[in-house]
């Protein structure tokens, strides 16, 4: 990422941190341009260049009574709706996409021995990432917010101690990095190798069809999976994700509204939701 660029990426964090903290005396766009010490016209002018639309229309998108519409409007239809619809809009295609096939149980228990995985470094919406293949699929994808690459690089390999490393891009990762820029006439099938228990494995499916722009709970993830006392336990898997914002665990939410943690960052689960709503609004 160029300099300016990590200068705008930096505002606009901050502005959607300030933003997230405030929403409910929904600030104007001269005290939010104000924070991070930009002119209204120009603050305005580099939010929407990122975000696609207004700081206002962001500002709504990520308030906790948005989120509650959406909740309840989605409630029925948020598990079903790339299953039994069918593609109903460009935003729900990368859904049909992903296939998760799991490790075999050789190469879960021996930390990826006899794996080879090519790896590289990224460029998204949300910062820079690094993402992981195999022969078979994208096994990992992480941000990378430490000052260096090695550091990002070395959490990888604690996931597969004993695998073989190369640092290379391949196309597995290129089809997988498409989903950053909506070019779905270029995405080919997605596929992910992952090492995880079959819980796991399990709960990030369920979270694969959780539609662009919609958002779920804990408690209906657990729901669907036959178990809803289980919130607990998907809590703990949907934090074990190891494929950042391709397996969207960025869109459960807290019953009451309130968007929660996030592995990457609180901060940057809001920009994701109130950017995908932005590119799913109608």
């Amino acid at each position: 990422m160029k300099e300016q660029e990590k200068i705008d990426y930096d505002r606009i964090a901050e502005a959607i941190d300030y933003i997230r903290e405030n929403f409910r005396t929904q600030p104007d766009l001269e005290e939010i341009a104000g924070k991070v010490h930009l002119s209204p016209y120009h603050f305005q002018r580099l939010f929407t260049d990122w975000a696609g639309v207004s700081p206002k229309k962001f500002l709504q998108y990520i308030s906790v009574e948005h989120a509650k519409t959406i909740l309840k409007q989605e409630r029925a239809t948020v598990f079903d709706a790339a299953i039994e619809t069918g593609l109903s809009g460009t935003g729900r295609l990368h859904d049909l996409f992903i296939s998760i096939e799991g490790m075999t149980p050789g190469e879960y228990r021996h930390g990826g021995a006899d794996l080879e995985i090519n790896y590289s470094f990224a460029e998204s919406p949300f910062g820079n990432i690094l993402v992981a293949s195999t022969s078979k699929g994208i096994c990992y994808m992480a941000f990378v917010d430490e000052p260096t690459e090695a550091t990002a690089l070395a959490d990888l390999r604690t996931h597969f101690p004993n695998a073989r490393f190369r640092q290379m891009t391949d196309l597995i990762q290129q089809n997988a990095l498409y989903i950053f820029t909506q070019d779905w006439g270029r995405l080919q099938q997605i596929k992910l190798h992952l090492k995880g228990t079959e819980f796991q494995l399990k709960v990030w499916e369920t979270l694969l069809k959780i539609p662009l722009g919609g958002l779920s709970t804990y408690k209906d993830v657990a729901t669907r999976l036959g178990n809803p006392n289980a919130s607990r336990a998907v809590g703990s898997a949907v934090g074990d994700n190891p494929v950042a914002f391709i397996i969207p665990c960025h869109r459960v939410i807290q019953s009451v509204g309130a968007f929660g943690q996030y592995h990457w960052g609180t901060t940057r689960k809001t920009a994701m939701i109130g950017w995908e709503a932005a590119r799913t609004a109608g």
